[in-house]
């Protein structure tokens, strides 16, 4: 069976690590020794994670949330200056790259501001709020030299690997369809009314580019992913990781879906505001279908390629495949390599160092986030989406088309 389509020359030099000219200039140049030393904007939850990564390198931590700035500095000994204004932060000269945890809502402007300051970045996933920022990323991201890694770090997992390579390789056959199953919306409710922000965070920089409203504990921090003024819920959630995946598997890094159509159901009562089960069909151009589900009896969590010879199923913990030979027989030489990373920040800074591209690229968390947000625009219009990857475009509605892109809160502009 011949390998899949799909595979630019570009990922496939990047995943054989040739010898290439780097692709970006640095700030500095490092020697192979050299730390990078970082700043972390949004330090609370995967931030934190994130910054115990590299907890040696950190210079400075910025959150809107001063006991978030204060839990921070203790657990680097007091050694990083803390700010509650991430711009001052990318003014400190001695900072090469930056972590991005806040909420999804403000990853785009971040990550820009960071990219012109000279930053390289880690952005957390999903990559964006909307379409329309995404190839914005992209742009600065070019245009400054800058390396930005999206943090879909389930690329840099051994078996999500060996799964897209087989899948690659034909080992399934002719594929056909690509299953994602999503986990349900995990917010605590019930809800509680609305009231004055505490002291200790400053609710209007928290909304930042999102529409003024209300402060509300429900809504914030942890509880921001399950509204759609600040995120996608499960589908841009967990989906950046699964739909990734997917993504990779197929070869559609720098493409994505022509065609998707989905329903979805939301909580009876109003708590939240993204979907609480859904069903999402996406239709490549060669005729493959990938189906997102979400609280769907016939989707098993995670992801699951189907082709005519068999099946992979592949998630955080095991890869499995039908019939059991599937993954039990080597790749040979010759077949088709990807990209291969043993670990997602690893990558960033040994990326950072040789200026090639990283493993999650800005372009590829784009796209992946793209994928996710049609889904959702779907569920949410009720529509059936032609897509045209290559202009980025929704073009057979115009109600549709218009929520690629979204106002931001004066005085913030992308």
């Amino acid at each position: 069976m011949p390998p899949v389509p799909g595979l630019s020359r570009r990922r496939i030099l990047a995943g054989a690590g040739a010898a290439a000219a780097p692709l970006l200039l640095p700030a500095r140049v490092f020697g192979a020794g050299d730390r990078i030393v970082f700043g972390v904007i949004g330090v609370n939850g995967q931030g934190l994670a994130d910054m115990s990564s590299v907890k040696n390198q950190v210079a400075a931590v910025c959150d809107v949330d001063k006991n978030h700035v204060t839990r921070a500095v203790e657990r680097l000994g007091g050694k990083a200056e803390g700010f509650g204004d991430y711009r001052k932060l990318l003014e400190r000269k001695d900072i090469d790259a930056v972590i991005v945890a806040t909420p999804d809502h403000w990853h785009a402007l971040i990550t820009i501001d960071a990219c012109k300051a000279g930053k390289d970045v880690y952005c957390e996933k999903p990559l964006t709020l909307t379409i329309a920022e995404g190839r914005k990323m992209v742009e600065v991201a070019r245009a400054q030299k800058r390396i930005v890694q999206t943090g879909s770090q389930q690329r840099s997992g051994k078996d999500f690997l060996l799964a897209c390579e087989l899948v690659r390789n034909g080992r399934i056959g002719k594929i056909q369809k690509v299953l994602v199953g999503l986990p349900g919306a995990n917010f605590k409710g019930p809800p509680v009314p609305d009231s004055e922000p505490p002291a200790y965070l400053d609710y209007d920089f928290w909304l930042g580019p999102a529409p003024k409203r209300p402060y509300n504990e429900k809504r914030v921090h942890y509880n921001f992913r399950f509204f759609w003024d600040y995120s996608g819920g499960q589908m841009t959630n967990f989906g950046a990781h699964d739909i990734d995946i997917a993504q990779w598997g197929l070869g559609m890094d720098e493409s994505g879906p022509v065609a998707v159509e989905g329903t979805g159901t939301f909580h009876p009562e109003g708590w939240f505001e993204v979907t609480q089960s859904c069903r999402v069909t996406y239709t490549y151009a060669d005729g493959v279908q990938l189906i997102v589900g979400q609280g769907q009896k016939d989707i098993p969590g995670n992801v699951t390629f189907i082709g005519t010879d068999g099946e992979i199923h592949v998630n955080r913990s095991k890869i499995t495949s039908k019939p059991e030979e599937i993954v039990k027989q080597p790749l040979k030489e010759g077949d088709v390599r990807l990209y291969e990373s043993r670990s997602h920040m690893g990558n960033f800074q040994d990326c950072v160092r040789s200026r090639k591209l990283p493993i999650c690229d800005v372009e590829i968390g784009h796209r992946t986030a793209t994928v996710c947000h049609l889904g959702n625009i779907a569920i949410r219009t009720g529509k059936k989406l032609v897509w045209d990857p290559k202009t980025e475009q929704i073009t057979n509605d115009k109600e549709a088309a218009a929520m690629i892109s979204r106002p931001y809160r004066a005085p913030w502009t992308l």
